[in-house]
């Protein structure tokens, strides 16, 4: 399938990837399919039939935005689109936001867990007000996270309070709008226009249920991600296949709505 573009994936600096991936695993209690390079990515790309990668980082200290930012500069090519990360005690978050914007980068990544957040923080409105003016997106966590205490920090009803507050916001919630909670996300967020994309939840959901979800939802707001490399980009769109959707609603998922997202 020609034209994938998986919205949501992983990659570290070669020597910091031989020390994070290992890290990371012990933290989630899971095996990573590959060694968290951008070259391992690109051999998993080629393997599955994925045109472009969005490559997330997250930066768990706000004195690293400016290495994460000249990594991103450095590995952005046709295939990989780099989206750096912002982190929510940066005293110069807005500054910084707008660094990231006139560099042409098309959003950041935010993790409530690893960045020690909520979502509707009160204190974020300013920087979700900036991100809607610039039309920039955001990929944030969704849900539970494997390697953290069930803390809700960015669960459904969080999530669409902040996109009703912020109804320009180009927000993806991961992992189908929450890992761990799709009870609330069919609830919630099922028929908003919210994007959600499709990782981590092949894997935990059966079928019927996952299909109830992506065939009740906005069509124009379903992406394809697999979280890479904590999942295999080839698997993923198997399962995904296996589902039986409509085939205009499987080219939506895996290609156009991404490719019209990042062309804005």
């Amino acid at each position: 399938m020609a034209g994938i573009i998986d919205i949501h994936t992983h990659a570290f600096p070669d020597l910091i990837a031989a020390a994070a991936i290992p890290a990371l695993e012990k933290e989630g209690n899971i095996k990573a399919y590959l060694n968290g390079t951008v070259s391992a990515l690109l051999a998993s790309m080629d393997r599955s039939g994925i045109e472009q990668s969005v490559l997330c980082s997250i930066a768990t200290r706000p004195e690293q935005f400016d290495t994460i930012l000249e990594w991103s500069t450095t590995i952005r090519s046709e295939r990989i689109i780099p989206f750096p990360s912002l982190h929510p005690a940066d005293p110069q978050l807005l500054e910084h936001l707008q660094v990231i914007h006139d560099q042409g980068f098309k959003g950041v990544k935010m993790h409530p867990y690893y960045q020690d957040y909520f979502l509707d923080d009160e204190r974020l409105y300013e920087l979700y007000g900036k991100m809607s003016e610039l039309g920039m997106i955001l990929v944030i966590h969704a849900g539970y996270d494997i390697a953290f205490p069930r803390i809700r920090r960015a669960d459904p009803q969080r999530i669409l309070d902040v996109c009703r507050r912020f109804p320009e916001l180009k927000l993806i919630a991961t992992h189908l709008g929450g890992w761990d909670e799709w009870q609330e996300v069919r609830r919630l967020l099922t028929g908003e226009p919210i994007y959600m994309e499709i990782s981590f939840a092949l894997d935990f959901l059966d079928q019927t249920r996952l299909r109830d979800i992506l065939m009740s939802h906005p069509p124009e707001y379903l992406l394809f991600g697999t979280d890479s490399p904590w999942t295999d980009q080839a698997t993923t769109l198997k399962m995904l296949g296996k589902l039986g959707l409509p085939e205009t609603l499987l080219e939506q998922i895996t290609s156009s709505n991404a490719r019209r997202l990042l062309a804005r």
